[in-house]
């Protein structure tokens, strides 16, 4: 199964749309790395500084092969920029079970299925 990266991010409040324009930036540059399957920014609603930055792999492995390969370069230099967030961490999970809406209609199958 695959495996959730959540990256927690707490960002102060005058850095959020700094955050957020950065991430909107950065837009489609994970999306064609091999075994990577989905990526949400999720933006605090209420009583939190905190965003989460939600990715999901295939493999341990191809995210390993991201951290140190693609994602390194995309954050080094930084032209100069300092960092949106005060403080981040890293929580890691593996997709024991999922479930997603049902599938309608012949020949659809639902997320992560065989059709």
């Amino acid at each position: 199964m695959s495996v959730v990266k959540i990256n927690v991010l707490t960002v102060p409040a005058e850095q959020r749309e700094v955050l957020e324009k950065r991430f909107a930036a950065r837009a489609g540059l994970v999306e064609g790395e091999d075994g990577f399957e989905w990526f949400e920014l999720l933006r605090p609603v209420a009583g939190t500084d905190t965003y989460l930055v939600y990715t999901r792999w295939r493999s341990e492995a191809d995210f390993e092969n991201w951290m140190n390969g693609r994602m390194r370069e995309a954050h080094q230099g930084g032209g100069g920029q300092r960092p949106a967030a005060a403080g981040a961490e890293l929580w890691s999970f593996e997709v024991v079970q999922q479930a997603g809406p049902a599938a309608s209609g012949e020949g659809a199958t639902a997320p992560g299925t065989a059709g």
